[in-house]
């Protein structure tokens, strides 16, 4: 899944020398809550809802509000923007783009080609929404969560007892954080199973792993089996 079937391309910009009235005006109507500041088609710096919140908050704290507006229409994006900016490769994953927000603490980033001209952004909004697409949530299906051993044929075993039960399968994620050595996670889900049926479902998959959780989005039914945080 790479950014740049995921990032927003239509994007609102400003100016170094736009006020910061200006880039709250635009963060409103754009409903971006960051925009990369350009200077003759190049990319300078970004400003954030942070940086807008530190900024009027700074000298403006005490003021009456005909004088804090009128503060904040004097300061200019080149006074509060960030000039060093953290920029995402067109071609990276979106694990790839995920890491770097979290390893830098911000919640997006400009995306630039290979030139370095800015050509979207990805934010945290963007990554909800591919993962929301990557899981299948909005099927309103079964989510089923199992611990499997770690050989070839075990995630086989179970998705077979869910394509037996009439389950399509939407989507298939495994994970091998917090588990025992020699397994790994497997979560399945699947639309289109009898619900008569799933309880033996769910004995015949106790038979070849063992059984965390379901959830049952379209019933808003759940069952956990095992205390597990994730």
């Amino acid at each position: 899944m790479l950014v740049k079937y995921w990032m927003k391309q239509k994007i609102a910009t400003v100016k170094e020398t736009d006020s910061l009235q200006r880039a709250i005006m635009l963060m409103r109507e754009s409903q971006q809550l960051m925009l990369p500041v350009m200077n003759n088609g190049d990319l300078v710096g970004v400003i954030t809802d942070r940086d807008v919140k530190r900024a009027s908050a700074s000298d403006a704290t005490a003021l009456e509000i005909h004088e804090l507006a009128y503060l904040i229409a004097r300061i200019t994006v080149a006074d509060v923007m960030t000039r060093d900016v953290i920029t995402i490769p067109l071609d990276f994953t979106l694990e790839e783009a995920a890491a770097q927000l979290l390893i830098n603490n911000i919640s997006g980033a400009p995306v630039v080609d290979t030139t370095g001209k800015l050509v979207g952004i990805i934010t945290q909004r963007e990554i909800f929404i591919a993962l929301l697409s990557l899981t299948g949530f909005g099927k309103k299906g079964i989510q089923i969560a199992v611990e499997v051993d770690d050989r070839p044929g075990s995630i086989k075993e179970v998705t077979d007892i869910v394509r037996n039960a009439g389950g399509r399968l939407v989507s298939l994620l495994t994970s091998y954080e917090r588990v025992t050595p020699g397994h790994r996670r497997l979560y399945v889900r699947a639309w289109a199973i009898d619900r008569d049926r799933l309880p033996s479902v769910l004995e015949e998959i106790k038979q070849k792993a063992t059984l965390l959780y379901y959830v049952d989005h379209r019933e808003n039914k759940r069952e956990e089996f095992v205390k597990t945080e994730t």
